[in-house]
């Protein structure tokens, strides 16, 4: 069911006031989108999401069924956030305590994806087109087209903006199998060449 806007929101949805949602948005069953939010154009949002006071999410980001996205997560454009994953906004909480102002930001970068039931503990960049394996636990900086996985997550490897796994030559190129595009790795970092 439509609202009368530029995007669409089921009818079990709730999407309270003050939020900017942009063009061709999908907010599908039983999710909750508060006030304050940011949702840029083409964004899908599944089923029983919720997404917290101030959450930036860019433009094209897919959000998968169940998840959380909690005040202080920034997410870029094409960012994809698997089914169930999770994001955090206090290191220490306690139940009695509030420490509403002492939010801890986490920024997901361009193009970056995790996984079903990944847990991303807040104060952490993940970079550009990263992979967050499925049920990955992260708990410090990701690398840019950085292949994680594990509790606590460990780098195995590099991806390609299409995420397929890089593997490198003696020079240190590598050539992604579906693009055909080139990367070089200097100084353990990655970048597309």
């Amino acid at each position: 069911m439509s609202n009368g806007s530029s995007y669409f929101a089921h009818s079990s949805a709730i999407i309270d006031d003050g939020c900017e949602i942009g063009e061709g948005v999908k907010i599908w069953h039983f999710s909750h989108i508060m006030p304050s939010c940011v949702i840029g154009n083409h964004c899908n949002i599944g089923q029983n999401v919720v997404i917290s006071p101030g959450v930036v999410l860019g433009k094209n980001v897919k959000v998968q069924n169940n998840v959380s996205i909690y005040t202080g997560v920034e997410c870029e454009d094409d960012v994809f956030l698997g089914p169930s994953m999770v994001f955090t906004n206090i290191l220490n909480p306690r139940s009695a305590i509030i420490r509403r102002e002492q939010y801890i930001k986490t920024l997901v970068k361009k193009g970056a994806s995790i996984g079903a039931n990944a847990t991303v503990v807040c104060g952490h960049t993940i970079g550009e087109y990263a992979l967050i394996g499925a049920g990955a636990v992260i708990t410090k900086e990701v690398k840019p087209f950085a292949l994680v996985v594990g509790n606590p997550a460990k780098q195995i490897g590099w991806v390609s903006e299409y995420g397929h796994r890089l593997r490198f030559d003696a020079n240190n190129l590598a050539i992604c199998p579906e693009s055909m595009e080139q990367y070089v790795l200097e100084k353990d970092r990655v970048k597309k060449i």
